[in-house]
């Protein structure tokens, strides 16, 4: 199993996981869980209305992952003229953020991150030089220049 492949596998678990399935692996297993989440979603509109959520991310890859997220449960990500491109902008109902949606994001944010952590620090090492660490953190003398 490649790495990317085990990538994959550890997300469909995370979405397994929130959807309340066992069911791994396969596309339609995924689809289904999808499916599930989305008809809850639907529920909670019912009973909870949809609030705008302004959510505010560092980097592109968390942003499109929420943004994905969003538009496979039905929702439409948007951000208002003038906003910065770190924020990404939902209508959904505060029940789903806090339950499902933010947890979710959050791990498979971390996962993803890591993935790609890994992968830069490899290329790094590999292509430009052996020692990628962090720059060495020195007691300041005067005003940096």
């Amino acid at each position: 199993m490649t790495e990317e492949e085990k990538l994959l596998e550890k997300l469909r678990r995370i979405e397994a996981l929130f959807a309340g399935t066992d069911a791994l692996g396969e596309r339609d297993a995924a689809a289904a869980a999808a499916g599930r989440l989305r008809q809850r979603l639907d529920e909670l509109r019912r009973r909870d209305p949809a609030v705008e959520y302004k959510f505010t991310l560092t980097n592109s890859w968390s942003r499109r992952l929420l943004s994905a997220l969003l538009r496979r449960y039905g929702v439409e990500p948007y951000r208002y003229s003038g906003q910065r491109r770190t924020t990404v902008m939902a209508k959904v109902p505060a029940s789903f953020v806090d339950e499902t949606l933010w947890p979710q994001f959050q791990q498979l944010d971390d996962v993803l991150r890591a993935y790609l952590d890994d992968i830069t620090a490899r290329v790094i090492s590999e292509g430009i030089f052996g020692d990628a660490s962090e720059a060495q953190e020195r007691r300041a003398i005067g005003p940096a220049k």
